[in-house]
């Protein structure tokens, strides 16, 4: 029998993406055409604004009464009579408020105009009067001077972007109420027709991200609507005991500005501070700060917290990014959307990624996306090969199979039984390559 002898041919040399340059511009090309992805994604989402906005406000609207859905289908409603009762509740509700804002804005709109007039002459006076005095007739050119820029502009032009303006509008109420419609009759039809394409673990994370999708709007939607409500109520509360008008409409705004976090509130609790100066005086004006201030603390310390709890933990600076984002994109409809659907993209980087396991766990302690967690507490390296080890073992006993504590190693077919249930067995990472950080998390 003849034996192979080795091959005295030299080994192939190194490719070009071999070396550290090469692996830094795979990286690049990797990098520019996530980024290309992205710039398409925006100029599309733009080109189709009125119906991505639709499908968006539809999906977390229907999430939000999804509840009240189940709940009518358990006591035996009929699927549609179901869907019926949360929809004409939504629209109900939304008609509601915009008639109350409109009635409140004709009935006070002539003590708002008396209010104003004076306020404005209380203001030149102290103008031309002030440590800065100003000459009136300098003050009244440069206010003619604007309102001749802002007449000179072309009446048709204008006219006609605001037609276009109201069509899109309209066209987006009336698509957002189809889609509504559906979307609560037919939500669970959809995922299941969805869900039918795939197979295994990827059906399996889908079906996962399907449920954890409409839990996370839907309780986001209500939380922050119960935070809003609070908020108006009381800051409403105040501009009546001071009797400022337009109070109805100034508490729609606090509640609307209450969906926007952070910059919300603020905008909102200035706004009603200057209708109150310009109609009942600085001093007023200091008092409704004053409430806007007590109101702010009240839902960041306690309703939020309380209401919310830590299902959209998200690092301030990921909120600010998302809201200058949405805004850019999407203007206020896109600054009231952005963070709820900024969390929904996280949690399902979370549910597709197999390396960042979320929740309180035995070895790492606290849960790593909590922003307050401090760096000093972070599990060390030692502890992630630990983790490791752990997640094996616990994963090869749900499968049915024990584990040897010195090696980590399955003692029995734990593969053979995830393979009878279609899911592909999961292998534990190489210790080396430990989980990312909490750094990594908003």
């Amino acid at each position: 029998m003849m034996t192979a002898t080795p091959s005295s041919d030299p080994p192939p040399p190194p490719g070009v993406w071999a070396g550290p340059l090469g692996r830094a511009g795979a990286r690049a090309a990797q990098l520019l055409l996530i980024a290309t992805v992205v710039v398409g994604a925006v100029w599309l989402l733009q080109r189709v604004m009125v119906v991505a906005v639709a499908v968006l406000v539809a999906w977390i609207l229907a999430a939000a009464v999804a509840p009240l859905v189940r709940w009518l289908l358990h006591k035996g409603w009929p699927p549609l009579a179901a869907a019926a009762v949360a929809f004409l509740g939504i629209v109900i509700m939304v008609a509601a408020v915009i008639g109350a804002v409109v009635l409140a804005i004709r009935a006070e709109w002539d003590t708002l105009v008396d209010s104003a007039g004076d306020s404005w002459a209380e203001l030149r006076d102290w103008l031309s009067s002030g440590p800065l005095p100003i000459e009136v007739p300098d003050l009244e050119g440069a206010i003619q001077g604007l309102s001749d820029y802002v007449s000179s502009n072309d009446l048709a032009s204008s006219t006609l972007t605001g037609v276009s303006a109201l069509t899109e509008i309209l066209t987006g109420l009336l698509l957002i109420a189809v889609l509504l419609f559906f979307f609560v009759k037919d939500g669970t039809r959809i995922a299941d027709f969805t869900l039918r394409w795939f197979r295994g673990e990827t059906r399996a994370k889908l079906a996962e991200s399907i449920d954890r999708a409409s839990s996370v709007l839907g309780g986001y939607m209500r939380g922050t609507a119960t935070v809003a409500l609070v908020d108006a109520v009381l800051i409403g509360l105040g501009l009546a005991i001071l009797q400022v008008p337009l109070t109805i409409p100034l508490a729609v705004i606090v509640f609307i500005g209450a969906f926007i976090p952070v910059l919300g509130a603020t905008v909102t609790g200035v706004l009603a501070a200057t209708v109150t100066a310009v109609t009942n005086g600085p001093l007023d004006a200091v008092i409704v700060i004053v409430i806007v201030l007590v109101v702010n603390q009240l839902e960041s310390n306690l309703l939020q917290p309380l209401v919310m709890g830590r299902a959209l933990s998200l690092h301030p600076l990921i909120v600010l990014l998302a809201l200058t984002i949405g805004t850019i994109v999407g203007g206020i409809i896109g600054a009231i959307l952005a963070v709820p659907y900024t969390a929904l993209a996280w949690l399902l980087i979370q549910i597709w990624s197999d390396r960042y396991q979320t929740g309180d766990d035995p070895v790492l302690g606290k849960d790593p996306l909590d922003p307050r967690h401090r760096v000093a507490d972070r599990a060390t390296a030692s502890q992630r090969v630990k983790y490791q080890l752990l997640r094996l073992g616990r994963r090869r006993q749900d499968d049915g199979a024990t584990v040897s504590p010195a090696t980590g190693d399955p003692e029995d077919g734990g593969s053979a039984a995830a393979s009878r249930r279609g899911v592909r067995p999961r292998v534990a990472d190489d210790p080396a390559e430990h989980r990312p950080d909490s750094s990594d998390a908003p």
